[in-house]
């Protein structure tokens, strides 16, 4: 398998530590709010890439974190925490937002098929975790005390910017126009481990820490939940390409300073969701939400299905007209996936090479678009029902579309008896024979009839099926 890693901006061989096993860490929500659909793009692509690897014969263990503290508004270690934020504008505790949100993300995670991972942690439940972390980086000299914060001192790197070759003039951290700058900070660069002096007096959760009372930033939270459950080497570290910088940035920095030696082998990550007027963000008011499309009538998992057909490395502009054609392309695929007959026997060399172009598309940096392909190749091969429901079926164990689930609620559907049905067979039956006599009108007519009655049709190489609208 080739990836891309952001690391080396190269497409790698996949490799692991341990050969046959993955130790993988996604940077998880911050559970202020409900998760917009460009976030759950990201996560959608994690997902797949999670099961692909899983489908490939690997041993995976998927780690993710909740952010439920240290989350400021700016990545210069300022603003409101997100938390503080959220309990202000619902007029609840903080960790009942983080309760009510995290549940909603699984919630949302499980309407769009991703995967819970095997371990979930919110940053709360690791507090001595980032105490040790922080200590052992102010004993080594990496992080310093100034002001009542705990700063990790970046010129103590050999390289800061890991994922950009771009000068340290260009990408400073705190001094971006709108975001005050931290005078205790020794280097512009430098970022908050903990802070032992709340910039809000009404900031709820605080702990007891060598240094006083305070609380952990956000950067720390990855590396100690990760070396926590994954020790100190990590094989993938997966997020939203907006994660780049600063915060995987500052999580290599403070992972390797404190392990002494290179901590994450691969790091993938996945472009924005735009919409015309630029980044889908909640900031912005672009909140679109999954109960949100499911109001207008959409099935999550032609979503799904929209963020497979384009490449996790390319941004995608996302609109209802764009969402409309997946979802009309995602009904015609299960409505092909519930005409194939359940009767057959597979046959084992059409399967195998089927199978062998699904595997190239995903081996080449996760190419979803191919795949989906090599799904509707099946579709068109010169092989029996039964290879390709079993195809169907395998490739589904990746792209988590529920194809024949859904084609058979689909022939469940069209099974319940309904009033009126010899009627419609007998216009349907009218129709095949204006059809074969070439009387297009006629044909068309009765299925504008039958449409007006609430009965839409498809017309299948095993015949004509009918459902009610």
């Amino acid at each position: 398998m080739k990836l891309y890693n952001s690391l080396t901006r190269t497409k790698d061989e996949f490799e692991t530590h341990e050969p046959g096993k993955v130790k993988m860490y996604t940077c998880g929500p911050t559970v202020y709010h409900f998760a917009h659909i460009g976030n759950l793009r990201s996560y959608i692509m994690e997902d797949v890439l999670e099961k692909f690897l899983r489908y490939d014969g690997y041993e995976v263990k998927r780690v993710m974190n909740i952010t439920d503290v240290g989350h400021l508004s700016s990545d210069g270690d300022t603003g409101e925490d997100k938390m503080l934020k959220g309990a202000k504008r619902e007029q609840k505790t903080v960790m009942q937002i983080a309760e009510f949100y995290t549940n909603a993300f699984f919630d949302d995670c499980k309407k769009l098929n991703i995967k819970r991972p095997d371990v979930v942690e919110p940053a709360t439940n690791c507090i001595p975790e980032f105490i040790e972390l922080v200590s052992k980086l102010l004993d080594t000299g990496y992080a310093y005390e100034a002001g009542g914060n705990i700063y990790f001192d970046t010129s103590k790197l050999q390289q800061y910017y890991v994922f950009h070759n771009f000068d340290e003039e260009d990408l400073a951290v705190g001094v971006r126009e709108g975001v005050e700058a931290d005078d205790n900070k020794r280097n512009k660069t430098d970022f908050v481990l903990w802070f032992t002096k709340s910039k809000f007096d009404d900031q709820e959760l605080k702990w007891e820490s060598p240094w006083g009372i305070g609380y952990p930033g956000w950067h720390i939270e990855c590396s100690g939940i990760s070396i926590k459950h994954l020790g100190d080497t990590l094989d993938l570290h997966c997020g939203g390409i907006d994660n780049a910088f600063p915060h995987h940035t500052n999580e290599i920095a403070q992972s390797e300073a404190y392990l002494g030696h290179p901590w994450c082998k691969h790091w993938f990550h996945v472009l924005h969701l735009n919409t015309s007027s630029g980044k889908m963000s909640k900031s912005k008011g672009e909140f679109l939400t999954v109960s949100l499309l499911e109001e207008k009538g959409y099935d999550p998992l032609s979503y799904r299905l929209f963020c497979l057909q384009s490449h996790y490395r390319k941004s995608l502009v996302f609109s209802f007209e764009n969402l409309d054609n997946a979802q009309q392309t995602y009904n015609k695929l299960i409505a092909r996936v519930a005409a194939l007959s359940e009767e057959g026997t597979v046959d084992e060399a059409a399967f195998a090479e089927l199978k062998a172009k699904f595997k190239e598309a995903l081996d080449n940096d996760l190419n979803t678009s191919l795949a989906i392909t090599a799904l509707y190749d099946v579709l068109k091969a010169d092989t029996n029902d039964a290879t390709k429901r079993a195809l169907i079926g395998s490739f589904d164990e990746v792209l988590g579309l529920s194809l024949l689930e859904k084609a058979a609620a689909l022939n469940a559907q069209q099974d319940v008896p309904v009033e009126g049905a010899e009627e419609i067979e007998a216009m349907i039956a009218a129709r095949t024979e204006a059809k074969k006599a070439k009387n297009w009108a006629e044909a068309d007519r009765i299925r504008d009839e039958l449409k007006a009655m609430g009965i839409i049709l498809e017309d299948t190489p095993q015949g004509v099926k009918w459902k009610k609208a």
